[in-house]
């Protein structure tokens, strides 16, 4: 087998880095796509949880305020 050339070793190399380039870009956009359903999920979330917050202080007022804290069991 004969040796590569200079042009056959630097198109070579620029094919590997192309490739690599390319893989790059493709899991940048996979990470972007994790991190947009993410950022989806955790607005979810957070809609959620406040919705939550609003009935926990309407049960409160119906009941008086906060549930009293219970004093720890003797064993304690």
């Amino acid at each position: 087998m004969r040796p590569m050339s200079d042009t056959e070793l630097l198109s070579a190399r620029i094919d590997k880095l192309e490739m690599h380039a390319a893989h790059q870009e493709q899991m940048i956009e996979d990470l972007q796509k994790v991190v947009a359903d993410q950022w989806s999920e955790i607005e979810r979330l957070t809609r959620k949880l406040a919705a939550q917050g609003v009935r926990l202080e309407a049960v409160e007022e119906r009941t008086d305020g906060p549930a009293p804290v219970e004093p720890p069991p003797p064993h304690y």
